[in-house]
């Protein structure tokens, strides 16, 4: 969910000091799990959330220099775009390979030269080094661009540009986002920290970002609030933190006090979502705080429910607890756990995936995004697996679209054919919308909003959802059936219920159900 990563046209060796005309690309996503396609019609938006990163770049750059931007989730790259560029920069991950490279040789056509860094690049650029791109600019961009720019402009631009040292976070500016139509997307993406405390094995956060977490102030994210407020948004604001409760006290003591009388002073016009770790659930002074800030949902790492498994990977804030009770604790707080589960482990038996299966029905996690281990370049997962000579690639960085980057110690086919079962076995209509009212029936949100968000847009997805769902659809007897259980026994969450059965939908054409 974090990115810097940038391409830079280079237009000559000499000192220049002239505005110039900046084109800022994103390049497309494929279709996944997170990227909601097929629910994004019910609300007509293009995409859940605008590049954040390189909007962030944006407002790094001179205040004289011409800014566009092409979010490729949104709209299409022209000729046009790239005749009008002086200078381009893209940004993306490792699932954004693809469209990445297509960009790059679009560069190369019109004569751009490409300048390349971010996650995707500091992790991989050696892989990059015999491409078309000039310059790579690695690590975090408020360390990295202006030694570049400087350069850059004085004419001696290098390769790579490479800092070690994580910069602080109190340097990094308000999002530009008046550069793009907010009314394609679903929600707006802010960060307030970077970095996560704990040491999974498969996961590069670590990496990428460092063990301590590094954080903006309250004021810096009431500047970005009151920008979204002032450009008109009204509805989701999501916190790509990969562990926003990472630092709880400053947390507690700095931010969350700060949002909550933002919110009250304005009406509550936002409502919040994050991820965090399944420790969360041990504090319920964090939870009432989150909740009357507005978090309605957040993303959690469960991983597996095979005690052996945590512990290979390291994941022991996991282990040793009552999952299904901190999920419930977390549910009645009124935030909507969503979770991420993983199957592929050393230590993982045949048995697991029908464990799985009944661990996440049980649970009412209704957004159970469930992918097979890789092994991310730079993590110690990756190096050990590379040791024992189980490397077969780099990985795809998309864990749901049935790749794996090393051999596994269960039987490929079989490991392939269980993961299968589980998603026949959550994602079915069945088994879905049994699940969702396992959800509303454990979920208590606090009713906190001075103004209702509900618009038309969600009048029209209501209306689209009756048609689609609950004409043409297989699960339209499951629909119908929740529906009048939603009026009947949880009127207040009918909403929430509409919006699930639009996500469940969308999962199902994703996998194929």
């Amino acid at each position: 969910m974090n990115e810097y990563c940038m391409i830079i046209n280079s237009l000559t060796a000499e000192k220049i000091e002239v505005s110039l005309k900046v084109l800022l690309v994103y390049p497309a996503f494929p279709e996944t799990f997170w990227s909601f396609k097929h629910a994004l019609k019910f609300i007509s938006r293009k995409s859940t959330g605008p590049p954040l990163g390189l909007l962030t770049i944006a407002a790094m750059l001179p205040d004289d220099w011409e800014l566009r931007v092409i979010d490729m989730s949104v709209e299409r790259l022209k000729n046009s775009d790239l005749e009008w560029a002086e200078m381009v920069m893209v940004s993306a991950m490792m699932i954004q390979r693809d469209s990445l490279l297509e960009v790059v040789e679009q560069c190369k056509i019109h004569n751009k030269t490409v300048v390349a860094g971010g996650p995707l690049f500091t992790a991989y650029y050696r892989d990059f080094l015999d491409t078309d791109i000039a310059h790579f600019i690695l690590n975090d961009g408020e360390a990295t661009l202006p030694l570049f720019l400087e350069d850059w402009k004085n004419g001696v631009a290098k390769r790579i540009y490479s800092e070690e040292k994580m910069p602080s976070m109190k340097r990094t500016p308000v999002p530009r986002w008046d550069l793009v139509n907010l009314r394609k997307y679903a929600e707006i993406n802010i960060q307030y920290s970077r970095g996560c405390p704990f040491e999974c094995d498969f996961c590069d956060i670590g990496v990428l970002f460092g063990r301590k977490i590094r954080t903006k102030n309250s004021e810096q994210i009431l500047a970005e609030l009151n920008k979204l407020y002032e450009l008109r948004w009204r509805g989701n604001v999501f916190f790509v933190d990969d562990n926003f409760i990472g630092n709880k006290s400053r947390l507690k003591k700095d931010l969350l006090p700060a949002l909550h009388n933002w919110q009250r002073k304005h009406g509550f016009p936002f409502t919040f979502s994050t991820e965090a770790s399944i420790d969360m659930a041990d504090d319920a002074e964090l939870l009432s705080l989150l909740g009357v800030c507005g978090f309605t949902s957040v993303f959690i790492g469960v991983e597996t429910v095979n005690e052996e498994s945590l512990v290979e990977c390291n994941k022991l804030h996991n282990s040793n607890r009552n999952t299904l009770e901190c999920i419930k604790i977390i549910h009645e707080s009124g935030m909507m756990v969503k979770g991420g589960f993983i199957v592929g482990f050393d230590n993982d038996k045949k048995s697991i995936f029908e464990t799985l299966v009944d661990f996440i029905q049980d649970s009412g996690i209704v957004t159970a995004m469930v992918g097979l281990l890789n092994a991310p370049k730079g993590t110690n997962l990756y190096n050990r697996l590379l040791e024992e000579g189980r490397i077969t690639g780099i990985g795809t960085g998309n864990n749901t679209d049935s790749s794996i980057n090393f051999i596994p110690k269960m039987d490929f086919d079989e490991l392939i054919a269980g993961y299968k079962q589980i998603l026949e076995g959550i994602y079915s209509p069945k088994e879905y919308y049994q699940r969702v009212r396992t959800f509303l029936q454990d979920f208590h949100p606090l009713k906190l909003r001075l103004k209702p968000l509900l618009g038309w847009k969600d009048i029209s997805a209501f209306l689209k959802s009756l048609f689609v769902l609950g004409i043409f659809e297989k699960e339209r007897k499951y629909y119908w059936s929740l529906l009048f259980w939603t009026l009947r026994k949880r009127p207040s969450l009918f909403a929430q219920a509409v919006t699930l059965t639009i996500y469940g939908f969308h999962f199902r054409k994703v996998f194929e159900l």
